[in-house]
């Protein structure tokens, strides 16, 4: 598979695998020996980038992703987030990112993880109670111990990458982006352009709504993260159905599926771009990958464009408590 570069020169597949979904949050959950499997197969197909967080499950995700890459460690990237805390019984109690913290999660990632270095350790949420001057500095010191090679954020404003790149440089932001959602692009983007930061979309395919597998009649297990967010209420469905219709009509002439549309677009935006969807089937897990080779030419590009433009997705991408935890 093409390779691309995050930051200044950590070299990764140009598409990931975001692991989460592999311990929590989409419903019934494979079996151990099946997830182990299928971050097997993804190497085997190229893939170089994996992501994880000790808040999955919480923290059987870094089991499962450790186990399966402990074999294959110096072929791939790991990474991996702090900045949640948790009571005694593994419930998660709000945000932490004390510089104490931070270096106490950094080293139960390592043994859950199998490994003795953590290759991207992103701070999940901008704690702000905790100056992000003390964080980058608090990984700034993991990079000098040889326990961490790059520093990344997740969901953070422009202001705040800034501010943390100034003292320990930013590798990578990790953000919610896809052709229906677009924030990003405001301000994160051109931030991380000037500054050379890599951008990590993760949910490139909408939580699964812009494979065109998920229509207004489709249900939803009750432990499915999806009813819970607003933009998958059958309403909001049914209006957003016209994404997926516009993707539907690219695939059909470029004899792709929509989902490689979807992460095709991405691709092009920029070559520091690099979606991790996830997934815990191995066919989609193949129709994901081959979207790497889907060319979309300037043609295709700004056919979607005018048509998104005209589509008004309807719905909140996340409950009003979780957003409120972004763009810090």
């Amino acid at each position: 598979m093409e390779t691309r570069i995050l930051g200044t020169d950590l070299r990764v597949s140009a598409i990931g695998l975001g692991c989460m979904g592999m311990s929590q949050s989409y419903g019934p959950l494979p079996g151990r020996r099946d997830a182990v499997a299928l971050i097997r197969a993804a190497v085997e197909r190229g893939v170089t980038f994996f992501d994880t967080a000790e808040v999955y499950g919480p923290f059987t995700n870094e089991e499962i992703v450790g186990e399966a890459l402990e074999p294959v460690r110096e072929q791939v990237v790991i990474a991996t987030k702090f900045g949640f805390a948790f009571d005694a019984d593994g419930r998660q109690t709000g945000l932490s990112s004390r510089p104490e913290h931070v270096k106490q999660v950094a080293d139960a990632s390592l043994r859950r993880l199998r490994t003795d270095t953590i290759d991207l350790f992103y701070q999940h949420r901008v704690d702000p109670d905790v100056p992000i001057e003390d964080v980058a500095g608090a990984v700034g010191e993991l990079i000098q111990a040889g326990k961490v090679r790059h520093f990344g954020m997740s969901e953070a404003a422009a202001a705040t990458i800034r501010r943390a790149h100034a003292v320990q440089p930013v590798t990578a932001v990790q953000s919610e982006y896809s052709l229906w959602w677009r924030k990003p692009e405001a301000e994160v983007l051109p931030a991380l352009e000037e500054l050379g930061i890599g951008f990590v979309p993760y949910s490139p395919l909408g939580k699964g709504f812009l494979t065109g597998a998920i229509d207004s009649a489709t249900s939803f297990d009750s432990g499915d993260i999806r009813t819970t967010i607003p933009r998958f209420s059958a309403e909001a469905r049914q209006a957003n159905r016209a994404m997926v219709d516009l993707l539907g009509t690219i695939a059909a002439r470029k004899q792709a599926t929509p989902a490689q549309v979807a992460l095709a677009w991405l691709l092009a935006r920029k070559p520091w771009i690099v979606p991790i969807p996830g997934t815990r089937k191995l066919h989609r897990l193949e129709e994901n990958l081959a979207a790497a080779d889907l060319e979309l030419t300037t043609e295709d590009l700004g056919e979607i464009e005018t048509a998104a433009a005209g589509i008004d997705v309807q719905g909140a991408r996340y409950p009003e408590h979780l957003e409120r935890m972004t763009d810090r």
